[in-house]
């Protein structure tokens, strides 16, 4: 489906986006005053962990929240492309929990190695336990082992985690010497953020335009085409990036056999800079907590409250979820999971009923200039018969065309998101 958004659509959508999933139950934000109502840990400080620990505090009010995570500020995977073509910086991309500390919910850098759901504890790596009565698990992807990546993990980055990588993988850009190639391969789907890739091909392909003229860009890709915003991202190559960007479908990497070169099947890869990324799966904080019930990969949750379907008690968020039908693996997503949780376990900590007619939305920009934007959205009602969120019929579509203004919206949206996630 094709569409076209005026202003205020697109606007109100966003807000809509942010703000309403989960909120019927909820009542607005109550005071925190009185005994505990009961004991969240929220595992991971990301679009599913960051906001899940927000609105539990504003919509409980007198639940004790903790989040934990590993990195001592967040750094966000949307618009770390624009940090690898030279056009944001690290900082652009960075925010502090100091926003979480100042609403009430204890912030913990540590690493979460174990999850005692019997006991309910979570164990970190320093020795310390935290006790839960729900415990939120928003872990993200983990990458399965490619043959002979290990070997070389310190010079072929994936950078699909947005923090040191990021910056690595920028370095590498910057050293290479005009008339390199830079090759990057894309993994069978599902993957986290299906527009990525491609994404990051245009993005690095922008700064070789502008400042290597004579270098390449080379995307092996595991799926057989592009797999999201196809015809837009087509269109992009050709028109701003004919002779630097070659796309080739149905190549999946079977080994990295050095720190620039790889086997496909049929060929081999030679490169100056090698951005090699991994098949994925749920967290392995997830693993190891037992959710883990979906292909041996992914965790199978309740749509009403996100609640594990193998262990009671452990909430699941974003990208580690098995999704449902049309849902995609984003940071929006995620952010809309939150609430639906936070709606939850606020209103099973008080022995109330839980909201059964949620809504999520969803919205993925990608940037293929340094200006101009192309979008994909999603509308997803819960749907009772089959006990899962289904896209609403009608809803949603992708943009006509790449244009300038779609840019000023993903900033927007980034700048609001980050906003809802820590106030």
């Amino acid at each position: 489906m094709t569409t076209t958004t005026n202003t205020l659509t697109r606007r109100g959508l966003l807000a809509a986006s942010l703000g309403a999933a989960g909120l019927a139950g909820c009542g607005g934000m109550p005071a925190a005053n009185g005994p505990s109502i009961g004991r969240v840990v929220v595992v991971g400080g990301g679009f599913g962990g960051a906001t899940a620990a927000r609105y539990l505090k504003m919509w409980g009010g007198n639940v004790d929240v903790t989040m934990v995570d590993r990195n001592p500020a967040f750094v966000s995977c949307p618009i770390s492309n624009l940090v690898l073509g030279g056009h944001k910086q690290m900082a652009d991309i960075t925010v502090g929990y100091a926003g979480l500390r100042n609403l009430g919910v204890k912030v913990v850098q540590g690493e979460v190695t174990a999850v005692d759901a019997g006991a309910k504890q979570v164990k970190l790596a320093d020795g310390t336990s935290l006790a839960y009565d729900r415990l939120v698990l928003s872990p993200g992807v983990d990458f399965d082992a490619v043959p002979g990546l290990a070997a070389q993990q310190a010079q072929v980055l994936h950078a699909w985690r947005a923090g040191a990588q990021t910056a690595a993988l920028r370095r590498q850009l910057e050293a290479m010497a005009d008339g390199g190639v830079y090759a990057m391969s894309i993994p069978k789907a599902p993957y986290r953020c299906p527009p990525g890739p491609y994404e990051r091909a245009c993005m690095v392909a922008s700064y070789f335009k502008q400042h290597k003229p004579r270098s390449k860009v080379l995307v092996f890709d595991g799926n057989p085409e592009i797999t999201s915003k196809k015809g837009l991202f087509e269109k992009a190559f050709a028109d701003h990036y004919k002779g630097i960007i070659e796309y080739r479908g149905n190549a999946e990497l079977r080994e990295v056999t050095g720190a620039q070169t790889a086997k496909l099947e049929f060929d081999d890869i030679r490169a100056n800079v090698l951005n090699v990324i991994p098949p994925q799966r749920a967290g392995d904080i997830a693993h190891q907590a037992g959710v883990i019930n979906v292909n041996n990969r992914w965790v199978g949750v309740n749509w009403l409250t996100m609640e594990s379907t193998a262990v009671p008690g452990i909430h699941v968020l974003g990208d580690a979820t098995f999704p449902g039908p049309g849902m995609p693996k984003s940071g929006h997503m995620a952010n809309q999971h939150a609430k639906v949780a936070a709606a939850a376990i606020v209103q099973l900590l008080k022995g109330q009923a839980v909201n059964t007619t949620p809504v999520v939305m969803n919205t993925c920009y990608s940037f293929v200039t340094a200006s101009d934007v192309i979008h994909v959205a999603s509308v997803h009602q819960y749907d009772a018969a089959d006990k899962t969120f289904k896209p609403v019929p009608g809803s949603g579509g992708v943009s006509s065309a790449a244009s300038a203004i779609e840019g000023r919206y993903a900033m927007s949206w980034a700048q609001n998101i980050w906003a809802d996630m820590f106030g």
